[in-house]
């Protein structure tokens, strides 16, 4: 399989076993996956190597539990520019990157603008963030708020198919 990011790099069975596995446990030793893919230690370490520097693994991360940090609340907002005019994008997503309750910011094509994913307490402080500086942010003059009820379903990861070579 050829990708965008890097047209000459495909990868095998193998390869694409290996980020199934860690997507999986990030934290599964090498030996342990060495193991379950059929390689000895050193090929498979040398694999994952390649596969980080080709940035088909762009890092490891431990996976936190929102409600017990004080961030149960989960709120996505659809915020559209009133200009779309020069660098307001480029304003807009700069001064978005500095808001730490904003877990994703995505430029969408659609009715509005950008779908924003935020994590906070609760609603009362949810109401500060929409208010005080959502709304605030170079170009937004328009919002739509969801607030989730119940996440059904929230994951990174990405299907492997690890039979495609």
């Amino acid at each position: 399989m050829r990708t965008s990011r890097n047209p000459q790099r495909e990868l095998d069975k193998l390869d694409r076993k290996i980020l199934a596995l860690l997507q999986a446990d990030g934290r599964m030793s090498m030996k342990d996956l060495a193991e379950a893919v059929g390689l000895t230690i050193t090929p498979c370490i040398e694999r994952v190597r390649r596969l980080e520097r080709d940035k088909f693994i762009l890092g490891y991360h431990a996976r936190l539990n929102p409600a017990l940090l004080g961030a149960g609340l989960l709120v996505f907002v659809e915020i559209s520019l009133g200009s779309k005019a020069g660098n307001m994008f480029e304003q807009f997503r700069r001064e978005v990157l500095r808001i730490p309750e904003v877990l994703e910011c995505h430029l969408v094509s659609g009715d509005f603008d950008y779908l924003l994913k935020a994590r906070i307490r609760e609603i009362g402080e949810y109401r500060r963030l929409l208010g005080d500086i959502l709304l605030q942010l170079p170009g937004a003059v328009q919002s739509k708020s969801y607030v989730v009820m119940e996440e059904v379903k929230e994951t990174l990861a990405i299907a492997v198919d690890e039979r495609q070579a």
